[in-house]
């Protein structure tokens, strides 16, 4: 037995006919009841469909008479179907109620079926095929294998009403008859409630497909914050810190603390120094501020990438003391809020690599330049450049993490990042990615 024929028996038993989604779990369950509602809503329209049908068989003296259902007792019946379907569909949103009256306006139209073939020939009408119908419209609302019961019935009790209306006992025909609609509505139920049970079985991978995406775009996000407070208001933060522990240490100096105890002549020539480092402390402060605020600015996708960048060269300059040159070729294209994110870091990283390693005053060339379909940021500068190693993931292992982080941040966006670099020549670090349509600006 295959493991979808086995979880369709398993359905079967364990949720019958009428399980309602509160006796399911989660979701599951809410997926179950709107397909049954969706369904039901179906099945209400097609038995409007019938029921202008009939009410035209009832009204036509000539079909009437062909079918044998003319007359009061025609109409009594036609419109108790009417009731019991508005009845159905007026309940049809109370779960329970709607799946236990649903059931039985079905058995309820089968009853119908086999009073109009009883009318018309018994197991030889052609109105039998009908009963087709109301196997699948049963094991489409309610798919399990106890669904094929209450259409199998119709044929035992179409044949006795046979004999008893048509006088003769059931010859060769009539068996064969019996064993061939049989057949066909086991076949039928077989294949629903299989192809059934496969669609469950997608739909509980596709909820267990989307909790672990979900999962993983929670993990992403937080991955990506960590490395936004890291690389921008973590760096300034530590520089606060640096000075701050500097400024304690310099006033707890005993050459300080001797200078403020001293004569007035004595604590006026160290006041400009301690006013110096708090100053140069609060700038940092500001500093830290103003790059939250950038942070938040770039999350969103409305942001202006070039100012921002020209934004940055221009206190990037006073703050490192370094002569930072920006320009931009070509027409501006729209950058996709995670790939300028990614140029603005990378640019971060570059000139924060400079201040460190460079002299003051260097001259640094920025470049953002737009073609068809990409963006390239370009940062050179004037330093003493350095020997790159063949392997440049060496330079992570010694501690020199900037490089890894452009690396990562250019996979990320799926762009392309490289670096050159000899001893006196400088160092050139671009990075590219994708770009789309031109901008009107």
């Amino acid at each position: 037995m295959s493991e979808t024929t086995a979880g369709a028996l398993q359905s079967a038993r364990g949720g019958g006919l009428f399980a309602s989604p509160s006796e399911t779990s989660g979701t599951t369950g809410k997926f179950t009841e709107d397909r049954f509602q969706t369904r039901a809503r179906a099945l209400f329209y097609a038995r409007l469909a019938f029921l202008v049908l009939g009410l035209g068989v009832i009204g036509v003296p000539a079909w009437s008479q062909a079918f044998g259902v003319g007359g009061p007792g025609a109409f009594a019946i036609y419109l108790v179907m009417v009731a019991y379907s508005a009845a159905n569909y007026v309940f049809l949103p109370k779960p329970r109620v709607g799946r236990l009256l649903t059931f039985a306006t079905l058995c309820a139209d089968l009853c119908v079926l086999v009073w109009l073939v009883s009318m018309t020939g018994g197991l030889r009408s052609p109105l039998l095929a009908a009963q087709l119908l109301f196997t699948t419209l049963f094991v489409v609302l309610f798919p399990t294998p106890l669904a094929v019961v209450p259409p199998l019935l119709t044929f035992p009790v179409v044949a006795k009403l046979d004999q008893l209306l048509g006088g003769h006992a059931m010859v060769q025909i009539d068996i064969f008859i019996l064993l061939w609609y049989s057949a066909i509505n086991c076949i039928l139920v077989y294949v629903m409630v299989y192809l059934n049970e496969r669609d469950r079985m997608k739909h509980k991978e596709l909820q267990k497909l989307s909790h672990a995406v979900r999962e993983m775009a929670v993990i992403e996000e937080r991955n990506r914050l960590a490395r936004e407070i890291h690389d921008g208001l973590g760096g300034v933060l530590s520089s606060v810190v640096i000075q701050s522990e500097y400024l304690l240490n310099m006033i707890d100096g005993s050459e300080v603390r001797s200078r403020l105890q001293g004569t007035s002549e004595a604590r006026a020539a160290i006041i400009p120094t301690i006013r110096k480092e708090i100053s140069d402390l609060h700038s940092a402060a500001e500093d830290s501020m103003d790059e939250l605020r950038r942070s938040l600015r770039m999350m969103k996708e409305d942001f202006d990438l070039v100012a921002t960048l020209g934004d940055y060269c221009k206190m990037a300059s006073g703050r490192y003391r370094l002569e930072v040159r920006f320009s931009r070729v070509g027409r501006e294209r729209l950058v996709g809020p995670e790939s300028a994110l990614g140029l603005f870091r990378v640019l971060q990283e570059s000139l924060t690599n400079v201040s460190k390693h460079c002299a003051k005053g260097t001259v640094i060339d920025v470049t953002l330049t737009f073609a068809p379909g990409k963006a390239r940021l370009t940062v050179q500068d004037r330093g003493k450049g350095f020997t790159l190693p063949s392997d440049t993931t060496s330079l992570s292992r010694e501690g020199h993490y900037g490089l890894a982080n452009m690396r990562e941040r250019a996979n990320k966006v799926g762009g392309q990042i490289r670096m050159t670099s000899e001893p006196g020549k400088g160092t050139c670090i671009e990075l590219t990615v994708h770009a789309g349509e031109e901008q009107q600006r």
